[in-house]
């Protein structure tokens, strides 16, 4: 009976997330910036990484961010799918897997591969979208702030505000 609670509350979890990620892919709770918008997404991909197993991680980061796209802006959604998916997975294969016994100095790590991954991804996605590097290279200074917003202000909220804390308490250490 506890493993059906327990997988229905990740589940659970794993929707509000994701549903947090969407919201967060809109134009209404960006920044704007020269060339378009800064989204503040990585905040949720990167708590959700900390927090989940890699599946779910993938599926807040990569699965919400590409519905998000497909909702307000479908050009680069498989682009999102595949660059949030995988910075999401890699974070938390750091935290749950790689360096399991020392979760803070995981959860940097991964954050900071996983904002190599997002920047880099976008920069290749959006000259291959748009067919022209220039444009790639115009938003990539955007895009390194808003990976680094992001996942800083994620990890201040998992660690310094406690959320790592609240969330094992609730699903207990195995979670």
């Amino acid at each position: 009976m506890r493993d059906h609670q327990l997988s229905t509350r990740i589940i659970t979890v794993t929707a509000v997330l994701m549903a947090m990620n969407i919201i967060m892919s809109t134009s209404v709770l960006s920044v704007p910036v020269p060339g378009g918008h800064m989204y503040l997404n990585d905040v949720i991909i990167v708590t959700a990484a900390v927090l989940l197993e890699p599946f779910y991680a993938f599926l807040v980061g990569g699965v919400g961010a590409f519905i998000g796209d497909m909702l307000f802006y479908p050009t680069p959604m498989f682009v999102s799918l595949a660059v949030h998916g995988l910075q999401a997975v890699v974070i938390s294969l750091f935290v749950h897997r790689w360096m399991k016994s020392r979760p803070v100095p995981a959860s940097l790590v991964g954050a900071v591969v996983g904002w190599v991954i997002t920047f880099t991804g976008y920069t290749l996605g959006r000259a291959f979208i748009y067919s022209t590097p220039a444009y790639a290279v115009a938003k990539f200074p955007f895009q390194v702030l808003q990976t680094a917003v992001g996942s800083a202000l994620a990890l201040l909220l998992c660690w310094k505000c406690g959320v790592v804390k609240l969330y094992k308490k609730q699903f207990g250490e195995e979670a």
